[in-house]
């Protein structure tokens, strides 16, 4: 690796998607608790915040607020707190780096103080379910550094395992049975158990689940001489092989892959046809996953006479209106399919195979995101790749902006300082960049792949009521209005 890529790298400079998703490295500095005797674990607490790599400053947070920053070159730095009192107990979490380029932060830590010890959390890697060529693992998580963690499955009398993590904050137990699990710790032998982690199930399947798969993101795609559109296969977890099937016949065809667990599935030898894969692990060829959902892909060489398309009642719609869009072919038993191109869609509409010599969509409740050029095509079932060449271009254009989103907080009632806080935008359709708005300020985060805007160590500075919008297409995008407001409280504040 270059100097240059592990520097930016370092202080987390932005890179294209496809680059990161190849060599992302994680550069957020790592948190602990070390507590001078287990005995008396509140007696006298460190914590110790560790780069990535050697940093010039060293910071830490408590109840989402920022202390004042440590200036020392060095690989990790050592906060002392002494005995907890009510004045250090709190959330914290730390970052590195110096002036105006800092790290994320670190894991959240909580020093609790008294008699109670911090919940620790339970997750499943690399996924939340077993099969019979299959074992997973949970990770036990706690702040405090040297903790016995054990691990239990509901109905269990007894505790399934017990893990000392003598140098360590953590515990990895493999699962071999389907349950309910859940984990706790302790600091030595006769002291008092942690409160329980949040459940986690981990599901038993007589075979690894069905990928995904997807053309551009959608389930059906034509392709006209002169394009391309390869399928994306993407499964739940890495280290798998994967197969591409028409029908009940495997397809051998090239495919290629920039990240673990998907591959791209060359579309240059493929026929029109339904279309499923399925992956399995490398050392188990017997092991198959259920097939994916299908899709649909439409060759059309171009060669048949195209068909007639109209917007009926008007190409001119008023937002929320019904609008009919009408393909006519020159004979019945054809197969028709209807594109829509604007500068912030491509996409192709449901497939249909009509009766008669007509093919008919309705757009309900349309908007401005309705509007831009469309066009349909058709082929013969009968002689494939036989299809036409594409109708006249129809414009459709509906006026105004676009609908507004809906914002849903995923919590209740005030916030506790220091914790993270998601707030969801929900959009009228997929692929849109959300923003995220306090009142008053601009855009507080943005998520270009869903709707889920997080909010990271929240304080009493995020209080506030917060709205979002969504933007859609480039250079000049749709912008809509904003949702309705949701008030986030912070409980101190």
């Amino acid at each position: 690796m270059s100097v240059l890529l592990a520097s930016l790298l370092i202080w987390g400079f932005a890179l294209s998607p496809a680059t990161m998703a190849a060599i992302f490295i994680e550069t957020r500095p790592t948190l602990w608790m070390e507590a001078e005797s287990l005995l008396e674990p509140w007696a006298n607490v460190t914590l110790t915040c560790r780069a990535y790599t050697a940093s010039l400053g060293f910071q830490l947070f408590k109840d989402g607020v920022a202390q004042e920053p440590v200036n020392v070159l060095a690989l990790e730095y050592r906060f002392v707190l002494g005995a907890v009192t009510s004045e250090t107990r709190g959330l914290y979490r730390c970052r590195t780096g110096m002036g105006d380029r800092w790290t994320g932060l670190s894991q959240l830590v909580e020093v609790s103080g008294a008699e109670s010890l911090p919940q620790p959390s339970l997750s499943a890697k690399p996924v939340s379910w077993i099969t019979p060529h299959l074992n997973t693992t949970v990770v036990c998580s706690g702040g405090l550094q040297g903790v016995t963690f054990l691990l239990r499955r509901e109905g269990d009398d007894e505790f399934l395992e017990v893990a000392e993590a003598s140098k360590d904050v953590k515990a990895t137990f493999l699962v071999h049975r389907a349950g309910n699990y859940s984990c706790s710790y302790r600091t030595h032998a006769s002291g008092h158990l942690s409160e329980s982690s949040a459940t986690v199930n981990i599901e038993g399947l007589e075979v690894p689940p069905p990928p995904t798969l997807s053309i551009q993101n959608e389930n059906t795609a034509v392709l006209l001489p002169g394009t391309k559109k390869d399928l994306l296969c993407v499964a739940p977890l890495s280290g798998v092989q994967f197969q591409l099937w028409r029908g009940d016949v495997q397809m051998l065809v090239s495919m290629y892959s920039t990240t673990p667990g998907r591959v791209y599935f060359s579309s240059d030898t493929l026929a029109s046809g339904l279309y499923t894969c399925r992956y399995s692990l490398y050392n188990s060829d017997k092991a198959w996953s259920s097939d994916s959902a299908p899709v649909e892909l439409l060759l059309s060489d171009g060669s048949l006479p195209p068909p007639e398309l109209q917007a009926e009642p008007s190409a001119t719609p008023k937002p929320g209106a019904l609008t009919r869009l009408r393909c006519r072919g020159p004979r019945a038993g054809l197969r028709f399919a209807l594109e829509q191109k604007s500068a912030w869609v491509s996409r192709w509409h449901g497939l249909r195979s009509p009766v008669g010599a007509e093919a008919l969509w309705e757009l309900l409740d349309v908007s401005a995101l309705d509007s831009g050029n469309y066009s349909c095509v058709y082929t013969d079932p009968a002689t494939h790749p036989a299809g036409s060449a594409r109708s006249a271009a129809l414009e459709l254009l509906v006026e105004g902006p676009p609908p507004r989103p809906r914002l849903q907080p995923l919590w209740q009632g005030e916030v506790t300082p220091g914790r993270d806080v998601v707030l969801r935008c929900v959009g009228p359709v997929s692929n849109l960049q959300f923003e995220l708005v306090r009142e008053g300020e601009e855009a507080e985060a943005v998520d270009t792949a869903g709707g889920d805007l997080v909010l990271n160590n929240v304080g009493p500075q995020h209080a506030g009521n917060y709205r979002c919008r969504y933007r859609v297409g480039w250079p000049s995008p749709l912008v809509s209005e904003l949702s309705d407001p949701v008030e986030l409280r912070v409980a101190g504040s």
